[in-house]
């Protein structure tokens, strides 16, 4: 996962987020660009969205984290 292209943060936040993921939600890194993300989450058991399964595009522009992330 080194990219000399990248700052320090992303690449910290990138290895937590696959070393610690939250229950339920799945981040992977795009291998072509470390930037975009692929994001699934899982519906909550006993909720009106149980058994869904939601899909996201996820992308950390160049200003952040000053800059919200685009999805």
């Amino acid at each position: 996962m080194a990219n000399s292209n990248l700052p320090r943060r992303i690449i910290k936040e990138t290895q937590r987020l696959l070393s610690e993921p939250a229950p339920g939600i799945s981040a992977s890194p795009s291998e072509d660009n470390m930037r975009y993300f692929n994001v699934m989450i899982l519906g909550p058991t006993q909720s009106p969205y149980e058994g869904g399964v939601f899909k996201l595009e996820l992308f950390l522009p160049e200003e952040y984290p000053m800059s919200a992330p685009k999805v």
